[in-house]
């Protein structure tokens, strides 16, 4: 299977960096006492790195903003995930406890300030791309049975004319959404640098453990950016 980034997402920002990992045969389950606690503990932390603003502020979410400006979306109507999870935080709320691999993928997010998204494989059925919409495509919302259309010019992430996510990082698909039954794994990041000590790194390397060490699955992870715009792995 491919992923791959279109050329004119790069046009549109050439700093942009997609950290993949392939997850296979993890074994998801029930959210321990100990992935609770990491997730309580992430949440804390984020409050702390933002006592003195506000997430909008932060470099990775001001990064996407200024990203999805220039694509047309308006980042406060449709605020990327990361900077969503961090308002509910910095409000004193509490993220909603769902499985554990959904919860510790959250708490990634939050320890590195980073927006990182989780799909079923078992859904995808083709190549998958970040690209601008033709107008053909088709996105099914969270807990919905109907499918909706996309305006054509809409970045997206999607396997063919399926979308996994709309309005580039903002909402998942139903369909590839992490259950307690997923297995195989595609994890996409976004960042802007791809040095050893970013928080993209550091988010990519702490997915390929949680992966290995947490849910005993094997990892594969690549970088994707203007230098190397497709890979392809084993579905």
């Amino acid at each position: 299977m491919r992923y791959q980034v279109m050329p004119p997402v790069f046009q549109l920002e050439p700093q942009l960096k997609f950290g993949i990992v392939i997850g296979k045969n993890l074994q998801n389950g029930e959210t321990s006492a100990t992935d609770l606690e990491r997730l309580r503990e992430a949440e804390a932390s984020a409050r702390v790195k933002l006592s003195a603003g506000v997430p909008r502020d932060w470099p990775t979410v001001a990064f996407y903003r200024d990203v999805m400006t220039r694509a047309g979306i308006n980042p406060n109507k449709y605020p990327v995930s990361v900077e969503a999870m961090l308002k509910r935080v910095v409000k004193g709320g509490s993220l909603p406890v769902i499985n554990a691999l959904v919860d510790l993928c959250n708490a990634v997010s939050l320890e590195h300030l980073i927006t990182l998204g989780a799909h079923d494989l078992a859904d995808i059925q083709e190549d998958l791309a970040v690209r601008f919409a033709t107008g053909n495509e088709r996105f099914l919302p969270f807990g919905e049975t109907e499918q909706e259309s996309v305006e054509p010019g809409e970045l997206i992430f999607t396997s063919g004319d399926q979308v996994q996510t709309r309005k580039w990082i903002w909402r998942q698909s139903e369909l590839g959404k992490t259950t307690l039954a997923s297995k195989d794994i595609i994890f996409q990041l976004v960042g802007f640098e791809d040095e050893p000590e970013s928080s993209f790194r550091q988010a990519l390397e702490s997915i390929e453990r949680l992966v290995v060490q947490r849910f005993q699955g094997t990892a594969e992870a690549y970088v994707v950016s203007s230098d190397h715009t497709m890979i392809e792995f084993d579905r």
